[in-house]
């Protein structure tokens, strides 16, 4: 845990009682602070009275006893309105931050020579920084991974000379974090997503841009340019005097990191080097997991990891559970859980990695469904359709694919499994990556994907992936 003492000897009120938000209580109080928890729900509230909090209705408290509400990134800070909490502390003058921000005091205050890694990206955040996390553990450094991850923050070790943090962070928690500063920033990509809580696609790109603007002083900005959010993002922090790396896939880069032919290349002044190899790692197959690759690859290059060690680092990752994650084979059918791709330009990437495909898709759709996935439909033998999105999806599929509507997960892997295994192709794919959330029918994309490891395990014939 990271004792809080920013606040020492203050009230702080704590609103939603996750795991971030108890994480939050036990640090604040650990560091002398008086702690007032709120929820608006009734058993996250009994918990925290059982581990020995102050409970309350935090309409009800005054105000202007309280030094900060933390606010969990699940409440909205500006849209479509922000929660009642933010707008009873605005009117008191009560700063409303994040789990974050107090990590980023107790690093200033205590140590802020030490490493720290933030990342963010509309996509690919999650492999990037468990990617980034493998490749410093590998270079033997103490490492410690968490944020949006899974983790909170303040269930880590503190921040100490030679002990690195690497940190996912939503656009929530940036909103949340006025004085991130970290040693690297990564800014992967920015596409349209979360509109419903940030307004306008400049609003949601302006949020992540933050990330790396506010890198240290001799700290380094690594930013993908493959996308016109992040290419003007890259141009304004370089003009701020920052230092930025570069990171593209698609076109070689006269300054920094690029991919091409499933080689990781540095370039300088127009003269490029070879960095890493990543053709052949399973855990980073497709275009996406390049521009992880590459982005991880910059971090641990800026923190001084040595070349052959970042080569090993690469080689050894094993992948995360829910992410292009191949979960098992029958024959010549490879069975492929991509339950995080959440929205059509997630599943683009994986879509994009494999030639004959019969795709699972639907759930509680987002806005623009998968009319931005026409390209890659030739690739799909035939789609098993889920969830509330299914007649929509079907609409947009049309005559173009053949589909089915399978209303439940169960029956698409039943019947993808049964028409792949006949399909009589060399490989064939059944891809669970569903371009939607997983909220109408599972409490969250891993519930999803477990889910479907589970069935596809229980198929006859099926052995696991070596």
């Amino acid at each position: 845990m990271i004792p809080v003492t920013s606040f020492a000897g203050k009230t702080v009120a704590v609103f939603g009682l996750g795991g971030s938000g108890l994480a939050s209580c036990h640090a604040l109080k650990a560091g002398g602070a008086h702690v007032v928890a709120g929820d608006d729900g009734a058993e996250r509230l009994a918990e925290a009275a059982k581990a020995g909090f102050i409970t309350a209705d935090l309409r009800t408290v005054n105000w202007s006893r309280l030094a900060a509400l933390i606010l969990t990134p699940g409440a909205p800070l500006t849209h479509p309105a922000p929660h009642w909490s933010v707008l009873m502390a605005r009117q008191a003058g009560v700063e409303v931050i994040g789990d974050i921000e107090l990590f980023c005091r107790e690093r200033q205050r205590h140590a802020p020579d030490a490493p720290f890694v933030a990342i963010t990206g509309t996509n690919g955040k999650s492999t990037t920084t468990a990617l980034t996390a493998h490749l410093m553990k590998v270079a033997g450094y103490d490492t410690q991974m968490g944020g949006n991850i899974g983790t909170a923050i303040l269930s880590l070790e503190p921040p100490r000379k030679g002990r690195v943090h690497v940190i996912e962070m939503s656009s929530y928690q940036i909103d949340l974090t006025p004085s991130l500063d970290p040693a690297v920033g990564i800014l992967i990509n920015v596409s349209e997503d979360h509109i419903d809580r940030h307004g306008t696609l400049e609003h949601y790109a302006a949020v992540k841009e933050r990330l790396v603007a506010g890198v240290q002083s001799q700290g380094t900005a690594i930013v993908g340019v493959d996308d016109i959010w992040c290419r003007a993002s890259a141009d304004r922090i370089e003009q701020a005097g920052k230092r930025v790396v570069r990171i593209s896939v698609k076109n070689p880069l006269p300054d920094g990191l690029f991919v091409d032919h499933e080689t990781i290349w540095r370039a300088s002044g127009g003269a490029r080097s070879e960095i890493a190899k990543i053709g052949g790692i399973g855990s980073l197959r497709g275009l996406h997991n390049a521009q992880n690759a590459a982005c991880a690859s910059a971090a641990a290059l800026a923190l001084g990891v040595a070349g052959d060690v970042l080569q090993k680092g690469l080689r050894s990752f094993p992948g995360l559970a829910h992410r292009m994650e191949q979960v098992g084979r029958r024959d010549h059918v490879l069975f492929v859980n991509d339950s995080k791709g959440t929205n059509a330009d997630a599943t683009a990437h994986a879509l994009s990695s494999f030639g004959d495909i019969f795709w699972i898709a639907g759930g509680k759709p987002k806005a623009g469904g998968i009319t931005g996935l026409t390209e890659y439909f030739p690739r799909i033998r035939k789609a098993y359709l889920i969830g509330e999105a299914a007649p929509e999806f079907a609409g947009t599929l049309g005559a173009t694919v053949p589909h089915e509507i399978s209303q439940t997960l169960d029956v698409a892997v039943e019947n993808a499994a049964r028409d792949a295994q006949a399909s009589g192709l060399k490989e064939a794919v059944v891809l669970l990556s569903p371009a939607c959330a997983s909220f109408d029918q599972y409490r969250n994309f891993e519930i999803r994907g477990t889910k479907f490891r589970d069935l596809v395990q229980a198929l006859p014939g099926v052995k696991p992936v070596v």
